[in-house]
């Protein structure tokens, strides 16, 4: 494959450790293991690379502002220390019920993120790395390619199926540095 001018990223699951009870503070931000690694040699490769993540946490009164802007300024400094950079942060804060037109699956997310890293013919330049189904149908409602990790919880089989009848070509990785390799023509 060709290197791709953008890669997009889910946040919880594809960089770190997802839970199903949300992460709530910065001392429950944990890296998967080589995510900050994978990110840094993006970078190097001359990757843009923005996050598009749904945090209904904010929108649900889990967490406010403040503390989501410590959890993602762990995550920024962790990830620069690993050599990386994030170009582009886009991210949801409402509710699956607020039927706001930001949260994935809705392509909003990617579309804010592709205009603000300048890439107007995208379908070709960019990639959405994801872990679940709602990623995959947000890269298809933005029409970019997506692929999938396995690093987040769910079942992956599952997952892996209905992503399928989305996009039948999509490949799934254990995890960001295997997709990483993918990318980097290191496999």
């Amino acid at each position: 494959m060709n290197l791709p001018k953008a890669v997009l990223l889910d946040r919880d699951g594809v960089i770190n450790f997802d839970s199903p009870d949300y992460i709530l503070a910065p001392e429950q931000w944990h890296p998967i293991p080589g995510s900050l690694e994978a990110i840094g040699r993006l970078t190097k490769a001359g990757i843009a690379l923005a996050i598009c993540s749904n945090q209904s946490a904010l929108g649900r009164g889990m967490i406010d502002q403040a503390t989501f802007e410590a959890i993602h300024g762990k995550m920024l400094l962790s990830i620069e220390e690993a050599g990386g950079r994030i170009d582009h942060v886009a991210y949801c804060p409402h509710g699956p019920d607020d039927h706001c037109t930001c949260r994935k699956p809705m392509p909003s997310l990617l579309t804010e993120s592709l205009q603000a890293l300048g890439l107007e013919d995208h379908s070709e330049q960019t990639l959405m790395i994801g872990d679940s189904v709602r990623d995959v149908q947000a890269a298809r409602a933005a029409g970019i390619p997506a692929w999938l990790v396995q690093s987040g919880y769910g079942n992956h089989g599952i997952i892996l199926e209905k992503s399928r009848a989305i996009m039948p070509d999509i490949r799934a990785f254990p995890d960001l540095a295997a997709a990483a390799d993918a990318i980097l023509g290191e496999t």
